[in-house]
């Protein structure tokens, strides 16, 4: 006699990593930020986690990069799975943020901003 069938350990495991995830469990998501030559490449791995539960949010010069779970798409309650906000230096154009999600990873990529598109004269007006 089998007591726990298949079909019941595939709709429990979910619940149970959600549980996990809230009692201060780990998803083990891993994020990397590499210097390129035109700019920088955040990377969040997190290969269990959809796309669609990513989210990039830029609120000023802070970069907020988070997961959340959720065990049907359309499901009010979320958990989160990552949250990272790193400070953005200057020297990046926030303008031309862009993200991808390939291979199982997130990549927010961030150029520089042109040395040449920071510098200015400023006009002087007579009063």
């Amino acid at each position: 006699m089998n007591l726990i069938s298949k079909e019941f350990i595939r709709n429990i495991a979910p619940q149970l990593d959600l549980l996990n995830t809230l009692g201060g469990g780990t998803a083990q998501a891993v994020m990397r930020v590499d210097k390129r030559d035109k700019g920088v490449v955040i990377r969040v791995a997190a290969p269990t986690v959809s796309p669609e539960n990513f989210h990039v949010l830029l609120n000023n010069n802070k970069l907020t990069v988070y997961c959340e779970y959720r065990h049907q798409p359309d499901d009010k309650l979320a958990a989160p799975l990552f949250a990272q906000t790193l400070d953005l230096p200057a020297n990046l154009d926030l303008s031309r943020i862009d993200a991808v999600h390939e291979e199982n990873e997130l990549r927010v990529r961030i150029p520089f901003q042109d040395p040449a598109a920071r510098q200015r004269e400023i006009e002087i007006k007579q009063r």
